[in-house]
């Protein structure tokens, strides 16, 4: 059975930085696409960023150029990060890792931007 795991969330000051990790338990993490969603209060979850099993990355347009994504195969870890963090990117952020029609998810970590 596979698991995923986030963590790294917490209380974020406007303009500090977020580092976001994902590990995953009982999977091929090499071999799956790993993407980031995050789910604002009363909206829809959305996209932040991805990175396919190859390294292509692919981000959201609200965090294009203030933002890193990583993954490392031999840890079973990936890795998000997000500068300037305003109050709107508060939200749940999940990790979710896809591969064909296996497509799993993590709980999920709470990120608070406040001061």
């Amino acid at each position: 059975q596979v698991q995923v795991v986030e963590s790294g969330g917490g209380l974020v000051q406007p303009g500090g930085s977020l580092r976001l990790s994902c590990t995953a338990s009982g999977a091929l993490f090499g071999s799956f696409d790993i993407n980031w969603y995050r789910q604002a209060p009363g909206k829809q979850r959305e996209f932040v960023a991805g990175i396919t099993d190859n390294g292509l990355t692919n981000v959201a347009a609200f965090v294009k150029g203030r933002n890193a994504i990583s993954k490392d195969n031999a840890k079973d870890t990936a890795s998000l990060e997000i500068d300037k963090m305003k109050p709107e990117d508060t939200a749940v952020y999940y990790c979710n890792l896809v591969m064909g029609q296996q497509d799993y998810w993590g709980q999920g970590t709470q990120v608070t931007v406040s001061s």
